[in-house]
């Protein structure tokens, strides 16, 4: 059943920077890049690397698929957002359920992008990381343009301030994804990442386990606090005589009309 109430104020599909045409536009080229980088990755490690079979098994790859999923649904959304003259958007009319996993998943890519990018910088990287084109291109863009698409969204769009249940959930995934990884290493006898192999890391892995949760829980809280702290700047330029559709990408009289 769809919520009447559900993002009444289109905070979810406009920006205070952006008129809708323009978000919807940089949010779907946003997502046929990632697009691209999935499709290349995965061509490129079946054929080249043959190590595609363990493609999924890796939380950079899926997180990535979950920035490439979020942002070919926000984009769309908000181009019909635009099309139906800023009254209206499909995703509006589902059912309750897919709302909120709409809001979850806006959720897990704006706080594990940020994640992925200091574990790999603080413990993964090395002469490796830039050893060739592919690997460098590679790289950035799993490890750098992630962060910078979440920032994008936390600081110019007007998506609201997260549920405080998604930081459990998101808690949980990371604790699911371990279960992944030791099936991953149980079949291809291979660990996803080297400090979840227990015979080297020792009682160091439990440290990095805690530790990656904790990192998971500062994030949650700093991107939070940045959303709150945006969504008061950019209101206090609406009480100081902005224009709101430039803030919400709507008129007044289309604002009038919603009410």
């Amino acid at each position: 059943m769809a919520s009447a109430e559900f993002d009444r104020e289109f905070k979810l599909v406009t920006s205070y920077l952006f008129p809708p045409k323009a978000l919807a536009g940089i949010r779907l080229a946003v997502a046929l890049y990632t697009l691209v980088v999935l499709v290349f990755l995965l061509i490129w490690e079946g054929v080249k690397e043959l190590g595609v079979q363990s493609f999924f098994s890796y939380f950079t790859n899926l997180s990535y698929i979950g920035i490439c999923a979020y942002f070919w649904a926000s984009g769309v959304q908000t181009f019909f957002y635009a099309q139906n003259e800023h009254k209206t958007y499909p995703l509006q009319q589902w059912p309750r359920f897919l709302l909120y996993l709409h809001v979850l998943l806006l959720t897990s890519v704006i706080t594990y992008p940020i994640l992925v990018t200091v574990v790999f910088w603080v413990l993964l990287s090395g002469p490796s990381t830039f050893a060739s084109t592919y690997s460098t291109w590679s790289n950035i863009s799993k490890h750098a343009l992630n962060s910078i698409f979440a920032l994008f969204e936390i600081l110019f769009t007007n998506v609201p301030s997260m549920p405080w249940l998604n930081l459990f959930i998101t808690i949980i995934i990371l604790g699911c994804y371990l279960g992944i990884a030791y099936i991953t290493h149980a079949t291809q006898d291979i660990y996803t990442y080297s400090f979840l192999n227990p015979r080297k890391e020792g009682a160091k892995l439990a440290a990095y386990i805690v530790g990656i949760a904790v990192g998971q829980i500062v994030i949650f809280l700093l991107v939070q606090g940045g959303l709150v702290l945006r969504q008061r700047l950019t209101q206090q330029r609406l009480s100081t005589g902005a224009e709101p559709n430039k803030l919400y990408g709507r008129s007044q009289e289309d604002a009038k009309e919603v009410a």
